[in-house]
């Protein structure tokens, strides 16, 4: 089961790290995505890792700001998030794309991955 570290809520400009973890699934083998949601949106991609942290990618919204990676020795998968905006806000959830994967590519829809952490709220507010 994924789970995600605590959000919390942050003044504008600056940072938080998520993290990522699975008591099952060995994270390294398989594509990991970060989405967000704000209530009555939908789920948005915000960054992926492929697996064996062959490629990443990144929102345009966050591209520069949010620093995805891995942590093999601890099974974790972390998102940093620097110079956060009050438009970050949001529920942000870690999902497992399962078998079968492509080596070196990571999906950017949420349709593509089958196991959702519960999710973890991120306020950017002074």
């Amino acid at each position: 089961q994924l789970v995600e570290s605590a959000g919390g809520l942050v003044q504008p400009g600056g940072s938080l790290r998520l993290s990522c973890t699975d008591s099952g699934f060995t994270l390294d083998n398989y594509p990991i995505g970060w989405f967000r949601q704000a209530p009555g949106n939908d789920r948005e991609p915000v960054s992926c890792i492929s697996s064996y942290a062959g490629s990443t990618y990144y929102a345009e919204s966050v591209k520069g700001r949010f620093t995805i990676s891995r942590d093999r020795a601890n099974n974790t998968v972390y998102m940093q998030m620097n110079r956060l905006k009050p438009e970050d806000t949001d529920v942000y959830y870690c999902a497992l794309q399962g078998p079968p994967i492509r080596l070196g590519v990571c999906p950017k829809t949420g349709a593509a991955y089958g196991n959702w952490g519960q999710g973890t709220q991120v306020t950017v507010a002074s």
